[in-house]
Protein backbone atom coordinates (compact mmCIF):
# COMPACT_ATOMS: atom_id res chain seq x y z
CA UNK A 1 0.00 0.00 0.00
CA UNK A 2 1.39 3.39 -1.18
CA UNK A 3 2.05 5.71 1.82
CA UNK A 4 -0.77 8.66 1.70
CA UNK A 5 2.30 11.37 2.22
CA UNK A 6 3.37 10.09 -1.38
CA UNK A 7 0.03 10.99 -3.00
CA UNK A 8 -0.28 14.51 -1.09
CA UNK A 9 3.46 15.27 -1.76
CA UNK A 10 3.54 14.08 -5.51
CA UNK A 11 -0.15 16.55 -5.68
CA UNK A 12 2.18 19.75 -5.04
CA UNK A 13 5.19 18.97 -7.54
CA UNK A 14 2.74 17.73 -10.40
CA UNK A 15 -0.43 18.87 -9.88
CA UNK A 16 -3.35 16.82 -11.82
CA UNK A 17 -0.58 14.53 -13.09
CA UNK A 18 1.18 17.54 -15.10
CA UNK A 19 4.60 19.00 -13.70
CA UNK A 20 7.33 21.47 -15.14
CA UNK A 21 10.66 20.50 -13.34
CA UNK A 22 13.44 22.89 -13.38
CA UNK A 23 16.37 21.10 -11.93
CA UNK A 24 19.42 22.97 -10.60
CA UNK A 25 21.48 20.15 -9.68
CA UNK A 26 24.38 21.26 -11.76
CA UNK A 27 26.71 23.27 -9.29
CA UNK A 28 28.31 19.75 -8.13
CA UNK A 29 29.21 18.76 -11.80
CA UNK A 30 29.92 22.10 -13.60
CA UNK A 31 30.23 24.76 -10.91
CA UNK A 32 28.42 27.95 -11.11
CA UNK A 33 27.72 27.74 -14.82
CA UNK A 34 25.71 30.51 -16.76
CA UNK A 35 22.42 30.80 -14.99
CA UNK A 36 23.42 29.45 -11.57
CA UNK A 37 25.35 32.21 -10.45
CA UNK A 38 23.12 33.06 -7.56
CA UNK A 39 20.73 29.97 -7.12
CA UNK A 40 18.75 32.44 -5.20
CA UNK A 41 17.60 34.30 -8.46
CA UNK A 42 17.44 31.26 -10.79
CA UNK A 43 15.17 29.37 -8.37
CA UNK A 44 12.91 32.76 -7.83
CA UNK A 45 12.95 33.42 -11.84
CA UNK A 46 11.57 29.50 -12.15
CA UNK A 47 9.02 30.12 -9.55
CA UNK A 48 7.65 33.40 -10.84
CA UNK A 49 7.61 31.46 -14.10
CA UNK A 50 5.37 28.88 -12.92
CA UNK A 51 7.30 26.02 -12.51
CA UNK A 52 5.43 23.12 -10.51
CA UNK A 53 9.15 22.00 -9.04
CA UNK A 54 12.73 22.52 -9.00
CA UNK A 55 15.87 20.53 -8.04
CA UNK A 56 18.50 21.62 -5.67
CA UNK A 57 21.26 20.17 -3.49
CA UNK A 58 20.80 20.00 0.51
CA UNK A 59 23.30 22.69 0.78
CA UNK A 60 21.49 25.08 -1.16
CA UNK A 61 17.94 24.56 0.61
CA UNK A 62 18.17 27.37 2.95
CA UNK A 63 19.67 30.00 1.06
CA UNK A 64 16.82 29.35 -1.79
CA UNK A 65 13.66 28.91 0.71
CA UNK A 66 12.58 32.60 0.60
CA UNK A 67 12.58 32.19 -2.91
CA UNK A 68 10.47 29.35 -3.57
CA UNK A 69 6.97 30.80 -3.54
CA UNK A 70 4.53 28.33 -4.47
CA UNK A 71 7.40 26.15 -6.37
CA UNK A 72 7.77 22.15 -4.60
CA UNK A 73 11.09 21.84 -3.69
CA UNK A 74 13.16 17.86 -4.75
CA UNK A 75 16.21 17.50 -2.97
CA UNK A 76 18.02 16.22 -5.02
CA UNK A 77 20.67 13.11 -3.65
CA UNK A 78 23.08 12.08 -6.43
CA UNK A 79 26.41 13.90 -7.00
CA UNK A 80 29.66 13.75 -9.40
CA UNK A 81 32.08 16.09 -10.98
CA UNK A 82 33.24 17.06 -14.23
CA UNK A 83 36.94 17.01 -12.91
CA UNK A 84 36.26 13.20 -12.22
CA UNK A 85 37.82 11.11 -14.59
CA UNK A 86 34.88 9.31 -14.83
CA UNK A 87 31.93 11.59 -14.27
CA UNK A 88 29.06 8.96 -14.80
CA UNK A 89 29.86 7.84 -11.14
CA UNK A 90 26.83 9.13 -9.59
CA UNK A 91 26.96 8.61 -5.20
CA UNK A 92 24.48 8.78 -2.78
CA UNK A 93 25.49 12.33 -0.52
CA UNK A 94 22.08 12.42 1.53
CA UNK A 95 19.48 10.70 2.70
CA UNK A 96 15.52 11.15 2.52
CA UNK A 97 15.33 11.98 6.32
CA UNK A 98 17.95 14.93 5.51
CA UNK A 99 15.65 15.89 2.65
CA UNK A 100 12.49 15.69 5.02
CA UNK A 101 14.25 17.70 7.16
CA UNK A 102 14.76 20.73 5.05
CA UNK A 103 11.06 20.50 4.20
CA UNK A 104 11.08 18.60 0.66
CA UNK A 105 8.32 17.68 -1.21
CA UNK A 106 9.90 15.16 -3.48
CA UNK A 107 13.60 13.16 -3.62
CA UNK A 108 15.30 12.52 -6.92
CA UNK A 109 18.44 10.34 -7.58
CA UNK A 110 20.19 9.84 -10.95
CA UNK A 111 21.49 6.46 -12.73
CA UNK A 112 23.58 6.00 -15.44
CA UNK A 113 22.37 2.81 -16.79
CA UNK A 114 25.38 1.17 -18.81
CA UNK A 115 28.29 3.17 -16.57
CA UNK A 116 30.80 1.32 -15.84
CA UNK A 117 29.44 2.28 -12.27
CA UNK A 118 25.54 1.15 -13.04
CA UNK A 119 25.30 -1.87 -10.47
CA UNK A 120 26.47 0.39 -7.73
CA UNK A 121 24.20 2.64 -8.98
CA UNK A 122 20.92 0.90 -9.09
CA UNK A 123 21.30 -0.25 -5.89
CA UNK A 124 21.72 2.94 -4.29
CA UNK A 125 17.88 3.40 -7.01
CA UNK A 126 16.30 0.64 -4.60
CA UNK A 127 17.61 1.49 -1.10
CA UNK A 128 16.82 4.81 -1.51
CA UNK A 129 13.11 4.11 -2.88
CA UNK A 130 12.68 1.99 0.39
CA UNK A 131 13.47 4.71 2.48
CA UNK A 132 10.73 7.09 0.55
CA UNK A 133 8.24 4.72 0.47
CA UNK A 134 8.70 4.09 4.46
CA UNK A 135 8.79 7.81 4.64
CA UNK A 136 5.75 9.03 2.43
CA UNK A 137 7.96 11.20 -0.11
CA UNK A 138 8.05 10.61 -3.92
CA UNK A 139 10.93 9.61 -5.79
CA UNK A 140 11.93 11.47 -9.05
CA UNK A 141 14.52 8.93 -10.75
CA UNK A 142 16.73 10.56 -13.49
CA UNK A 143 17.52 7.82 -15.74
CA UNK A 144 19.76 8.15 -18.73
CA UNK A 145 21.08 5.46 -21.07
CA UNK A 146 24.86 6.24 -20.77
CA UNK A 147 28.06 4.30 -20.69
CA UNK A 148 30.65 2.11 -22.80
CA UNK A 149 28.05 0.17 -24.53
CA UNK A 150 25.13 2.64 -24.94
CA UNK A 151 25.47 3.58 -29.07
CA UNK A 152 22.51 5.49 -29.20
CA UNK A 153 20.88 7.33 -25.75
CA UNK A 154 17.98 8.79 -27.40
CA UNK A 155 16.88 5.01 -28.94
CA UNK A 156 13.39 3.91 -27.82
CA UNK A 157 14.56 0.53 -26.90
CA UNK A 158 17.03 2.32 -24.70
CA UNK A 159 15.12 5.00 -23.45
CA UNK A 160 12.01 2.67 -22.66
CA UNK A 161 14.55 -0.05 -20.81
CA UNK A 162 15.25 3.11 -18.46
CA UNK A 163 12.05 4.38 -17.46
CA UNK A 164 10.69 0.99 -17.09
CA UNK A 165 13.61 0.01 -14.55
CA UNK A 166 13.24 3.36 -12.68
CA UNK A 167 9.44 1.96 -12.35
CA UNK A 168 9.72 -1.67 -11.18
CA UNK A 169 12.58 0.07 -8.67
CA UNK A 170 9.68 1.80 -6.75
CA UNK A 171 10.17 5.23 -8.59
CA UNK A 172 6.91 7.67 -8.69
CA UNK A 173 8.20 9.89 -11.55
CA UNK A 174 11.11 8.66 -14.01
CA UNK A 175 12.77 11.22 -16.05
CA UNK A 176 14.36 9.99 -19.27
CA UNK A 177 15.93 11.79 -22.63
CA UNK A 178 12.82 12.45 -25.61
CA UNK A 179 13.59 10.10 -28.23
CA UNK A 180 12.80 12.39 -31.06
CA UNK A 181 9.79 11.70 -32.24
CA UNK A 182 6.05 11.56 -30.54
CA UNK A 183 5.76 8.18 -31.87
CA UNK A 184 8.79 6.75 -30.38
CA UNK A 185 8.27 8.27 -26.98
CA UNK A 186 4.62 6.82 -27.19
CA UNK A 187 5.96 3.06 -26.45
CA UNK A 188 8.47 4.73 -23.78
CA UNK A 189 5.14 6.24 -21.92
CA UNK A 190 2.85 2.72 -22.56
CA UNK A 191 6.03 0.86 -21.17
CA UNK A 192 6.07 2.90 -18.09
CA UNK A 193 3.59 2.51 -15.25
CA UNK A 194 4.31 6.25 -13.55
CA UNK A 195 4.37 9.34 -15.05
CA UNK A 196 6.90 9.86 -16.99
CA UNK A 197 8.93 13.42 -17.73
CA UNK A 198 11.67 14.40 -20.11
CA UNK A 199 15.12 15.88 -19.78
CA UNK A 200 16.20 18.81 -21.50
CA UNK A 201 19.59 17.80 -22.36
CA UNK A 202 22.65 20.38 -23.70
CA UNK A 203 21.88 24.46 -24.18
CA UNK A 204 20.48 24.99 -27.79
CA UNK A 205 19.98 28.26 -29.74
CA UNK A 206 16.44 29.46 -29.14
CA UNK A 207 13.35 27.79 -27.79
CA UNK A 208 11.79 26.70 -30.27
CA UNK A 209 13.11 23.47 -30.73
CA UNK A 210 12.76 22.99 -26.82
CA UNK A 211 9.14 23.25 -26.84
CA UNK A 212 8.53 21.62 -29.85
CA UNK A 213 9.90 18.75 -28.21
CA UNK A 214 7.46 19.55 -25.27
CA UNK A 215 4.53 19.62 -27.51
CA UNK A 216 5.33 16.73 -28.86
CA UNK A 217 6.19 14.60 -25.59
CA UNK A 218 2.76 15.64 -23.81
CA UNK A 219 0.79 14.63 -27.37
CA UNK A 220 2.77 10.97 -27.16
CA UNK A 221 1.38 10.74 -23.22
CA UNK A 222 4.30 12.24 -20.83
CA UNK A 223 3.73 13.93 -18.02
CA UNK A 224 5.46 17.10 -18.08
CA UNK A 225 9.35 18.36 -18.23
CA UNK A 226 12.61 18.11 -16.22
CA UNK A 227 14.48 21.14 -18.22
CA UNK A 228 17.28 22.68 -16.63
CA UNK A 229 19.80 24.44 -18.82
CA UNK A 230 17.48 25.65 -21.28
CA UNK A 231 15.49 27.44 -18.93
CA UNK A 232 18.24 28.79 -16.29
CA UNK A 233 20.43 29.65 -19.35
CA UNK A 234 17.24 31.06 -22.07
CA UNK A 235 17.69 34.12 -22.49
CA UNK A 236 14.63 34.71 -20.33
CA UNK A 237 14.30 31.81 -18.22
CA UNK A 238 11.26 33.08 -16.66
CA UNK A 239 8.95 33.53 -19.61
CA UNK A 240 10.31 30.31 -20.68
CA UNK A 241 9.22 28.64 -17.82
CA UNK A 242 5.80 30.23 -18.34
CA UNK A 243 5.81 28.67 -22.17
CA UNK A 244 6.58 25.53 -20.58
CA UNK A 245 3.82 25.66 -18.27
CA UNK A 246 1.12 26.53 -21.13
CA UNK A 247 2.00 23.41 -23.36
CA UNK A 248 2.63 21.34 -20.43
CA UNK A 249 -0.14 22.28 -18.09
CA UNK A 250 -2.69 24.05 -20.38
CA UNK A 251 -2.23 21.95 -23.83
CA UNK A 252 -1.83 24.84 -25.59
CA UNK A 253 0.57 24.68 -28.82
CA UNK A 254 3.73 26.12 -29.77
CA UNK A 255 2.81 28.70 -32.28
CA UNK A 256 0.04 29.72 -29.46
CA UNK A 257 2.53 30.15 -27.08
CA UNK A 258 4.90 32.21 -29.41
CA UNK A 259 2.25 33.94 -30.55
CA UNK A 260 0.75 35.76 -27.94
CA UNK A 261 2.04 38.58 -25.31
CA UNK A 262 5.52 38.91 -23.91
CA UNK A 263 6.46 35.13 -25.33
CA UNK A 264 6.53 36.60 -29.01
CA UNK A 265 9.77 37.71 -27.70
CA UNK A 266 11.05 33.98 -27.09
CA UNK A 267 10.44 33.25 -30.89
Amino acid sequence: MTHPGIGLRLERIAPSGRAVVVPMDHGTSSGPIDGLESPVQAVDRASRGGATAVVVHKGLVPAVATALGDTSLIVHLSASTGLNPDPNDKRIVADAREALALGADGISVHVNVGADQESEMVEDLGRVARSCQKLGVPLMAMLYPRGPAIDDPHSVDNVAHVARLGAELGADLVKVPYTGTPEGFESVVEGCPVPTLISGGPKTEGVRGTLAQVEGAIRSGAAGVSIGRNVFQAEDPMLTTRALRRIVLDGDTVDEVLSEGKTKELA
